[in-house]
């Protein structure tokens, strides 16, 4: 089997430092639609360095990624194809306010491995701090089919209720033709999200957008509709991604108010007679 579980979580965490700066930023704010209109004052907070406002979902990418998923996979006791590799899920837990500019020391890990029978879920885990102390806490959940079946521990059930009744907020947000492009500068380099031909092979009928663009642009939405544009507000949020996005689609946001402290979401894809994009999705605030 090219996944030993045991052997990959007991492996050692990998450590270094990444460095972050005003264009890491502004850059992965272009990457996830933010700009629009370009000279909209409530933009400009995302892409004007003298007023510059950090989205939290920047430390998916921050330092490059690193360490990402692809780094992640050639830990001890994985060897997978990167074909049968989908990101099934993300949950980012925001210690404090990202600050614009930083030098951090990231660990990475695995901190799981579940047996979904067809499929394995590499649980990789990146918790970042700076001379102040944690930063973020950041867990992918790593699809890669066909390596389940071992008889391991199914890991615990990550569906919630369907929130009741009609939702307080729909928002809708096109996605760019170009914008996987733009936002793999900001380190994910998968070829899933630019070759055609590598793209047929995994399955898809052309590129498709990075789950945690999707993610990126959802909480940008939340926050500026929901929470006054303030990003700080932000105490964690978590996702599955229950299906793709193509570049040129358009998302339907949907938000719910769930109780003090949390709003509940839901994405899908319009011109796919509203295929889901994320579900049981939550954004917890203050």
């Amino acid at each position: 089997m090219p996944i030993d579980a045991a052997k990959a979580v007991a492996a050692a965490p990998r450590s270094g430092e990444i460095t972050w700066d005003s264009k890491d930023i502004q850059l992965y704010h272009l990457g996830i639609g933010a700009g629009t209109p370009a000279t909209d004052p409530d933009e400009l907070r995302y892409t004007l360095e003298s007023r510059l406002h950090v989205l939290p979902s920047f430390a998916t990418v921050a330092g490059g990624g690193k360490p990402g998923v692809i780094s992640g996979l050639s830990l001890p006791g994985i060897e997978v194809d990167l074909a049968r590799v989908l990101h099934g899920g993300q949950s980012l837990t925001v210690h404090r306010p990202l600050p614009a500019q930083g030098t951090a020391t990231t660990t990475g890990r695995i901190a799981a491995v579940y047996d979904k029978g067809k499929a394995a879920v590499l649980v990789m885990r990146t918790e970042a701090a700076d001379a102040d102390g944690p930063l973020w806490t950041n867990d992918a959940q790593i699809f890669v089919r066909g390596e389940g079946g071992w008889g391991g521990d199914r890991g615990p059930s990550t569906r919630l209720e369907p929130p009741v009744g009609p939702p307080d907020r729909v928002v809708e947000r096109t996605v760019r033709e170009d914008q996987a492009l733009l936002y793999r500068l900001s380190g994910d380099w998968n070829p899933l999200h630019a070759d055609p031909e590598f793209a047929k092979v995994a399955g898809f009928e052309r590129p498709i957008l990075h789950g945690l663009c999707t993610y990126g642009m959802t909480l940008k939405a939340v926050v500026d509709t929901r929470l006054d544009g303030d990003v700080t507000r932000v105490r964690g949020y978590v996702t599955r991604f229950a299906g793709v996005v193509y570049p040129g689609e358009t998302l339907r946001i949907r938000m719910w108010r769930h109780g003090d402290g949390e709003i509940r979401v839901a994405v899908s894809a319009v011109e796919r007679n509203e295929a889901p994009v994320l579900a049981d999705t939550v954004v917890r605030h203050t």
